[in-house]
This record gives C-alpha cells, structure tokens and sequence, in this order.
C-alpha cells in the first residue's frame, strides 16, 4: 500500500490534463485550452498532416474561398515533405505542432515528449523561417510533462470548441458539416483532418467535400473565419 499510493499519485500527476479531452472539464479546469475565440471569429483547424495525397487540395478550397487556417502538422510527416510545408506557410496559413509522431502522450516520458515537441518545432522553424506558435497533443490528450515542455518552448496548448468527427469510417461531407454546425456558437475553433494518415481510410475526402459548405455557413452566421493567430 506504501508504495501502491505514491505511484497512483504519479500517475494522476502525469495523465491529469487528459481530462481537457471532455469539453466540461475543458472548459471548467484549463479553459485555455478550450479554443475560445474573440466574439464573432472562428478559428479553422486542420490535424495529422501534411500528406502529398490530401493537403494539396485542402489549400486549394482555402484559396478559393480566400481563408486561412491553421495546420497542427506531425514531425514524422512534415519531413517526408518539406517542401508542401514551405508550401502551406507562403500561402499565408499557420503551421502548428501536433507532434513527432501521433502516439498518444501520455505513452511518454516527459524527457521523451519534451525532446519531441523541441524537434518538430525546430523543423518547422527550419522550413519556413518562423517559429511556430501552437500546439495540440495527438487525440488532443496532453500530459502534465506536455504542458510544461510547451510553456518551456514558446508553444501555446490549444484544443478545438468543435469538430466534425472527420476520421471515422463512414462520415460523409454532410455529417461533418452538421456536427461542426451544431457547436459554433458565436465564436471558437474548429477540428478538421487534412490527412488520413492515422487511419488510412479515406475519410479526408469527405472532409474536402464538407469544407465549402462550413465556410459558408460561418460567413451566414455572420462569423469571420481565419487561422487561430486571427481569431485570438
């Protein structure tokens, strides 16, 4: 029992911020992280990228419609391809860090998530010319060790008000639209995926076809829409 108690301990010291997973805890315990936005702004999102396959044509809905968002892109990706990350930065979007890999955080020590978080921010500084601001943890599960490498690294921990349920089998563009709807209020950020690359299933393209149709609901609501950076 002894020994039973301070490891319980630690582990709940470790997996804490977790709970900011479940929007009431969210927004009761760290509402910092729960993607509040000035009045009247939404913030767009994209997770898990960038792949060749998908986030090319991502960007060119977003030039169309003459919207900027902000891409939380992996380490292990984001190096296949640095050229589609310089891409993404000179159209004016914001790049975030999602981390090196999409492995849950709370699988790592903090030395090890730390040394993480610092090599894909580097990268993406190296890529670009600019250090990136923000960070969401893979499933947006944040370790205690998470939250302070990101304060240690200039990084901001942000989550999302609401989303579309985009990676799952089956979604199609008009329940993604109508879930992201349901929950945009008067302001806040949106979940999407511009990459399958966790699931492998496809489910991109129905986020591609919902993409118009969530602009335009934004902008009939009255709402400006844009990278986090403008709606903060």
């Amino acid at each position: 029992m002894k020994l039973v108690l301070p490891l319980a301990a630690l582990a709940l010291a470790h997996a804490g911020p977790a709970a900011a997973f479940l929007p009431g805890p969210r927004r009761a315990l760290l509402p910092g992280l729960a993607g509040t936005t000035v009045p009247g702004r939404i913030a767009l999102t994209f997770d898990d990228g960038p792949a060749t396959d998908s986030t090319p044509q991502f960007l060119r809905v977003l030039a169309e419609h003459d919207v900027h968002a902000t891409f939380f892109v992996l380490g292990t990706e984001a190096r296949k391809v640095p050229g589609l990350i310089a891409e993404i930065a000179a159209a004016g979007h914001e790049i975030g860090v999602h981390g090196w890999d999409h492995r849950c955080l709370l699988r790592k020590t903090p030395a090890r998530t730390h040394r993480e978080l610092r090599a894909t921010r580097d990268l993406v500084e190296r890529l670009t010319g600019t250090r990136p601001r923000w960070f969401r943890a893979p499933y947006g599960v944040f370790s205690t060790g998470s939250l302070v490498s990101a304060r240690a690294l200039g990084l901001r921990p942000i989550l999302w008000s609401t989303w579309g349920f985009d990676w799952t089998e089956g979604c199609t563009p008009d329940s993604i639209h109508r879930r992201v709807s349901c929950n945009l209020g008067t302001g806040g950020t949106i979940l999407l995926h511009d990459s399958d690359v966790t699931t492998g299933n496809g489910a991109w393209r129905a986020t591609l076809g919902a993409l118009p149709a969530i602009l335009a609901e934004c902008r009939g609501r009255g709402l400006r829409i844009g990278a986090l950076g403008h709606a903060d």
